[in-house]
């Protein structure tokens, strides 16, 4: 089991290492290591992909979207799944990926790193934002925040806004906890880092851990595989409002480009089996405009978190 603090150090340290030595495979003759201010129109574009869920299947399932991106914008479109966002981040770091499905606080690391820049956002049920939830087994007899003191918290990746930047921000201001070392040693005796937000909810329904943070509501993707989870998991709380996950791209990205590649996806709004194609890997039921200021309060939780952190 690897500690929460180690995880997020890691991550962050992997995607600093990454801004020292960026290439740029994949670009023909326009090379940009990040500062030179250059535009690039790669021959082919590279879409990142990260499985909020356990997915063998995802190259598959976006294989599509790529191909009818590719016929919108007259060049060759290739999905590539990531092993986790921080990989994702590095890799539009160093223009080897120029679009990324991201969630919001990946979105701040990459702009922060990088200068990547948010032009789309996914929309669930009519909102552009949700929450994250706290699962707990139904018959674990924890009924409030205070009682996880102690317990075993599941989450799924480690730049994950829901997972657990929000999550962890909550329970620092509400128990008066310094740091995110004092989160992890003395409040809750362990962390799991699962790799997907269904595999967290899984630890908790299976009795490897206490707590699960997910989006709200992971449950209902595992009812086939888990008929009862919604009675034998109950939700213990919510966060505040998180704005939706991302499709952002790298700032060395050619700007008419970029253009072509945000209307393409807009249009998709309008056409039945590409919107399905997003819900199936991600859970979007549209896709909308989306600008840096919407993140503000993403920014301003992860100053807060980072903060607490001694380098």
């Amino acid at each position: 089991m690897k500690k929460f603090l180690s995880i997020f150090l890691v991550a962050i340290l992997a995607i600093s290492l990454a801004a020292c030595g960026s290439n740029n495979s994949g670009t023909e003759n326009n090379s940009s290591n990040g500062d030179s201010g250059e535009q690039i129109k790669p021959e082919k574009i590279v879409m990142g992909f990260v499985p909020s869920q356990d997915s063998d299947s995802i190259a598959d399932t976006v294989q599509p979207l790529a191909d009818r991106l590719g016929e919108e914008l007259g060049v060759e479109v290739e999905g590539r799944v990531m092993t986790d966002y921080t990989a994702l981040i590095e890799a539009m770091g160093s223009n080897t990926v120029h679009v990324g499905f991201i969630p919001a606080f990946g979105y701040v690391l990459a702009n922060e790193q990088y200068g990547t820049e948010v032009i789309l956002k996914s929309m669930r049920h009519g909102s552009g934002t949700y929450k994250a939830q706290y699962l707990v087994r139904a018959d674990s007899g924890i009924e409030t925040l205070a009682d996880l003191e102690g317990k075993v918290w599941a989450y799924g990746d480690a730049t994950s806004t829901s997972g657990f930047l929000f999550p962890a921000s909550q329970l620092m201001d509400e128990f008066d906890i310094a740091s995110t070392q004092d989160l992890q040693s003395n409040f809750f005796s362990d962390t799991i880092q699962t790799g997907g937000h269904d595999q967290a909810a899984i630890a908790v329904l299976e009795g490897d851990a206490d707590v699960a943070t997910t989006f709200d509501d992971v449950r209902t993707t595992l009812t086939e595989e888990y008929g009862t989870i919604m009675e034998d998991l109950k939700v213990l709380g919510y966060t505040e409002e998180i704005p939706n996950d991302t499709i952002s791209v790298t700032k060395e990205l050619d700007k008419e480009l970029v253009q072509q590649i945000k209307d393409a996806f807009l249009s998709f709004n309008d056409d039945e089996e590409m919107i399905q194609i997003m819900n199936d890997v991600y859970n979007w039921d549209a896709i909308s405009e989306a600008s840096d200021e919407e993140y503000q309060v993403v920014k301003e939780t992860y100053e807060k978190f980072k903060d607490s952190i001694s380098f």
